[in-house]
């Protein structure tokens, strides 16, 4: 049975996000991932999830400005240091969380950058940091997202990132398979997830188009499940969905899967 992580960068957007963590709870998710904890002090978070009983899935490294345009550093020639400091700052916060994955976005490509460079760059920072994560006790992820929704992202496919795995050379620099993203470049999900399987170390999921909850588009999730069953994925599956009408009320396609149904809300 699929094990659900709650993406609080995505759902309950309508509570302030240490609330997140209670309703994730309350709603049947024993796992919690977002885009960055850095926000909030480390101790502030490892409290909500220890009152919840909740697991910290997975984080992503600090990922530039986002409010100005980056989405992810890892790529860009001109911030190897700001890369390096990062990493370690997101060590110190995995460790005070318990967080066994750690996601390191490529980035968009700058207006006329060359693309072999860009590359290179993202290989030697993840060659740096694989070991640094692995000596920590964390797995360091890659992600491909697509370039509909995040136009210039560098890393977009999952034949992308098999060069990059191969070419780092570490095991321990894993693949993030969002059947979204992959779904929107590339479809042929579950024979991917199939031959890849050995290399993803977490899965994120919505469904197309809308970016929703699963069951509102094309995406046939029933038996995405029933694969991951099969095939003996035993990993989070993080729910990175926009809700279309609420999160609590768009949570119905999770009742099959729930060992037990959430306690009522007060």
């Amino acid at each position: 049975m699929p094990r659900f992580s709650a993406n609080l960068s995505f759902l309950y957007q309508d509570l302030p996000f240490l609330d997140r963590f209670d309703a994730a709870a309350r709603d049947g998710f024993r796992a919690v991932e977002y885009m960055a904890p850095c926000a909030h002090p480390p101790a502030v978070i490892a409290r909500a999830l220890a009152q919840n009983g909740l697991t910290q899935a997975l984080f992503n490294l600090p990922a530039g400005d986002w409010d100005r345009g980056e989405r992810g550093i890892a790529c860009l020639p001109d911030r190897v240091e700001d890369f390096r400091r990062g990493v370690a700052l997101a060590l110190d916060h995995a460790a005070a969380l318990g967080c066994r994955r750690v996601n390191a976005l490529a980035g968009i490509a700058p207006t006329g950058s060359d693309p072999a460079r860009l590359t290179d760059t993202l290989v030697d920072n993840l060659r740096w940091a694989a070991p640094r994560c692995a000596d920590a006790g964390v797995a360091l992820l890659i992600e491909p997202i697509n370039t509909r929704d995040m136009p210039g992202f560098l890393l977009s496919t999952t034949a992308q990132a098999e060069v990059i795995l191969d070419r780092v050379g570490s095991d321990n620099l894993f693949l993030q398979y969002d059947i979204y993203h992959a779904q929107v470049m590339q479809g042929d999900l579950m024979p991917t997830f199939a031959r890849l399987q050995d290399r993803i170390a977490h899965i994120q999921i919505a469904d197309t188009p809308g970016r929703h909850e699963p069951g509102t588009g094309e995406i046939n999730y029933p038996f995405v499940f029933a694969e991951l069953d099969r095939l003996g994925y035993d990993g989070w599956v993080g729910c990175e969905y926009r809700p279309r009408a609420g999160t609590r009320a768009g949570l119905g396609w999770m009742a099959p899967y729930r060992a037990d149904p959430p306690p009522p809300h007060p």
